[in-house]
């Protein structure tokens, strides 16, 4: 094979656009490793701090489904996500960090940091500095969170001898 001017054969830069994709991937994959990491400590401390058991963090599309639960936004909107839906869930948990910072007396502005610097605003309301308090959301006007304290409706998130009711 006769090399381009520059002095590359087909065989080499086909070796070099393979190369790049390989790192690109491998680093985009240790990114979300480390960023799904990251707000599993985040949402430990949170949910612990909600009464919320912390493990659930962990588990990918559940931990969305008590975190909107936690905003009293419902549940299965975490759901659309798997289909294509990612949008209308991220409105909702976007509502559901704005009820949580109510329940933490923290004012609307906290608001942004929730949406852009979403695991910050998990560390530092899941910190020993902050406390939860869910009757503050029935001050603002709010329902009362469907999980952890101040929920009204037994639910596994918080009680492992709840039992769902058909509604």
């Amino acid at each position: 094979m006769r090399p381009d001017p520059a002095g590359v054969t087909p065989q080499q830069a086909i070796e070099i656009v393979l190369t790049v994709v390989g790192v690109s991937v491998g680093a985009l994959a240790i990114a979300v490793v480390l960023g799904w990491v990251l707000m599993g400590f985040a949402l430990m401390g949170l949910f612990r701090k909600t009464g919320v058991k912390p493990w659930i963090a962990w588990v990918p599309v559940y931990r969305t489904w008590v975190w909107l639960e936690l905003g009293g936004q419902p549940g299965w909107v975490s759901l659309l996500s798997l289909v294509g839906g990612g949008t209308v869930t991220s409105v909702f948990l976007y509502l559901a960090i704005y009820r949580i910072g109510l329940a933490f007396r923290q004012e609307s502005g906290f608001l942004v940091l929730g949406i852009f610097l979403t695991v910050v605003w998990a560390f530092i309301l899941g910190g020993r500095a902050s406390v939860y308090e869910p009757g503050l959301l029935a001050w603002h006007g709010f329902p009362p969170p469907r999980v952890g304290y101040g929920s009204v409706t037994p639910s596994f998130a918080t009680d492992p001898r709840a039992v769902p009711t058909p509604s």
